[in-house]
């Protein structure tokens, strides 16, 4: 009669954490990020546009919709 051993091959790897002073950069680029990307497509339009003409506003008109802003 043959006995089964059911060990792991190899011994489990620990994941290292990562360190907050490594990560809060990039989490402060991925917030500046979101919050520019959030501007153009809600508030790039009419007195509060930095750019003249309805291109920057044309462009982000179906995600506009998307997230439920509205422009008509």
């Amino acid at each position: 009669m043959t006995t089964l051993d059911f060990a792991p091959a190899h011994p489990p790897v620990a994941i290292p954490a990562i360190p907050l002073r490594e990560l809060l950069p990039w989490a402060i680029f991925i917030a500046l990020l979101a919050v520019v990307i959030l501007y153009f497509v809600g508030v790039e339009e009419g007195a509060m546009a930095i750019f003249n003409g309805m291109y920057v506003h044309e462009f982000v008109h179906d995600s506009r919709h998307l997230l439920g802003f509205p422009c008509h």
